[in-house]
C-alpha cells in the first residue's frame, strides 16, 4: 500500500556510498529478524502483529462503543508516543469538522497552563441543552510520573471528582500503563480505574498498535480492526518482500553519510500533517544519537511554500526532503467557474482540487530537485484505516533498519533525560 520513489534522492549519492548502505541495511534487517541487535528487548511491536491479539481488539472495540454512546468529550492525556500515533490516525481518517460525539481533545502534551485552563473551562461549560458534559479521560504513561502528563491528569482528575463524585469519576477514567510498577498502578489500586497494559517490550514511539493508540482511535469511531490488520498485512508482506523497506532505509543512511543534515517531511494533504508529526518523533528519537542522524522537520504544503519554500529552494544544501502523498483523491470537489474570470483561473474550471494539488506537488518536487534537494516520496494508495495501519508498521520497521546502519540503539532516548534533570533541579525537586 506504499509506493517508494527514491531515485530523485539517490542521484545525489555516490554509487559506492549507496552500495555500502544497501549492504548495511540488509545486515540491519537481519539483526531485527534474529533479535540480536542493540535494544533487541524492545522489539515487541513486531510480536504484536506477528501474533494478533483479537481478544484485545474486541475488548477495545466494545469499550469504545460504550464510551461513544455516552461521552461528549474524550480526553487523551499523554505526551510523545502516548498521543502522537492516535492523533495521526484520527486526523487522517476523521473529517476535520466532524460533529459526531465525542470530541477528542488532548492534554498532558505540554505544560501550558493557559491551554489547560481553557480545557477545564470547555468541559465545565454545560451542553446547549443545559446538561452537564459527559467527559471521559484516558491517561497514558508507563511510569505515571512524566511531568507534563501527570500535572494535567492531577488537574483534570480533580475536576472530574468535583463534577461527578469520586466513584463516577473513577468509572470515566481509563489508564494505559505498565503491567506492574509505575505510579499509575498505585492510583488504579486506590480508585479502581479501568486499565490497559502497555507491553513491557514496546517503547512509546512504537506503541500506536497497542492500547496506547488503539483505544483513542476506536473512541473516535475509526475501525481499529481494519487499521490493526493493515499493519498485520504489512508485517507479512515485508517479511518476504524487503526491497522497498531496505532501499528506503539505505537511502536515508546514505544521505547522512553524504553530509546531509535535515530530512524535511512534507505533505500536500492537510489531514496527513499529524502523520508527518508522528514520523518526526519516531525518526528523531530513534536515530539522533552521538552526533548522528538526519534532523526530522515537518512542512505543511502548499502553505509552507509561502514561508520556508525560499530557504528550501535556495538555502544551504544540507536538506533532503521526504514527501508523504496519496494516489487516490479524497474529495470530488472541483474548481468553480467565475463570471468575468477576474482572478484569471477559469482555465482550471471543472478540474478537481485533487488534480490541482497533485500538480502543485509535482511542480514543487521538480523545483526542489532543480535546486539540488534530494527528494523521496512515500505514496499511500489511499487514506483508509488499512493503509494507515500499513504505513505505521512500514515506518516502524524502516526506522530501526536505518538506525542499526548508524550503529546505534533505535529504542532508547538517553538525551531526553538531560532536560529533565535540569528542569527538576531548577524546580527544587527533592533528591
Amino acid at each position: 500500500m506504499i509506493r517508494f520513489d527514491l531515485e530523485p534522492a539517490q542521484k545525489y549519492i555516490d554509487d559506492a556510498v549507496m552500495q555500502d548502505a544497501r549492504v548495511a541495511a540488509a545486515d540491519a534487517f537481519s539483526q531485527i529478524q534474529k533479535k540480536n541487535g542493540k535494544g533487541a528487548e524492545w522489539l515487541g511491536w513486531r510480536d504484536l502483529v506477528a501474533s494478533p491479539n483479537d481478544a484485545l481488539i474486541e475488548e477495545i472495540t466494545e469499550l469504545s462503543a460504550a464510551i461513544r454512546s455516552d461521552a461528549d468529550v474524550f480526553i487523551v492525556c499523554g505526551i510523545g508516543g502516548s498521543y502522537l500515533g492516535a492523533k495521526a490516525a484520527i486526523d487522517a481518517l476523521k473529517e476535520p469538522f466532524y460533529s459526531d460525539r465525542p470530541r477528542i481533545v488532548y492534554a498532558g502534551h505540554h505544560i501550558g497552563g493557559s491551554y489547560l485552563e481553557h480545557l477545564i473551562k470547555y468541559i465545565d461549560k454545560p451542553r446547549s441543552d443545559g446538561q452537564k458534559k459527559s467527559v471521559y479521560i484516558n491517561v497514558i504513561s508507563k511510569s505515571g510520573t512524566t511531568m507534563e502528563t501527570a500535572l494535567a491528569f492531577r488537574t483534570i482528575a480533580n475536576w472530574m471528582t468535583e463534577a461527578y463524585g469520586q466513584k463516577e469519576a473513577a468509572r470515566r477514567t481509563i489508564c494505559t500503563t505498565s503491567a506492574e510498577g509505575g505510579k499509575l498502578n498505585q492510583l488504579i489500586d486506590q480508585y479502581g480505574y479501568k486499565k490497559f497494559i502497555i507491553p513491557d517490550d514496546v517503547g512509546g514511539r512504537y506503541s500506536v498498535l497497542t492500547p496506547v493508540g488503539l483505544l483513542p482511535i476506536a473512541v473516535a469511531g475509526i475501525d481499529v480492526r481494519s487499521l490493526y490488520y493493515g499493519a498485520v498485512d504489512a508485517y507479512k508482506f515485508y517479511e518476504e518482500n524487503t526491497e522497498d523497506i531496505l532501499e528506503y532505509a539505505a537511502t536515508r543512511y546514505a544521505l547522512f553519510k553524504s553530509g546531509y543534515a535535515v530530512d524535511l517531511i512534507g505533505t500536500f494533504e492537510p489531514n496527513l500533517s499529524a502523520v508527518c508529526g508522528w514520523m518526526q518523533q519516531l525518526l528523531g528519537e530513534s536515530e539522533g544519537k552521538n552526533g548522528k542522524g538526519l534532523f526530522p522537520s515537518v512542512a505543511n504544503y502548499s502553505t509552507d511554500l509561502h514561508s520556508i519554500g525560499q530557504i528550501v529552494q535556495d538555502g544551504q544544501r544540507n536538506i533532503a526532503e521526504t514527501f508523504v502523498t496519496v494516489k487516490q483523491a479524497q474529495s470530488d470537489i472541483t474548481v468553480a467557474n467565475q463570471e468575468g474570470d477576474v482572478d484569471g483561473l477559469n482555465y482550471l474550471s471543472g478540474q478537481s482540487f485533487h488534480h490541482v494539488n497533485s500538480k502543485a506537488y509535482e511542480g514543487t518536487r521538480q523545483a526542489h530537485d532543480e535546486g539540488k534537494v534530494p527528494t523521496l516520496e512515500l505514496e499511500l494508495k489511499n487514506v483508509s484505516a488499512e493503509s494507515i495501519g500499513w504505513f505505521f508498521y512500514a515506518l516502524e520497521l524502516a526506522c530501526p533498519v536505518n538506525v542499526y546502519c548508524l550503529d546505534e540503539n533505535p529504542f532508547d532516548q538517553p538525551g531526553v533525560e538531560q532536560y529533565k534533570k535540569n528542569m527538576f533541579s531548577l524546580l527544587g525537586k527533592p533528591s
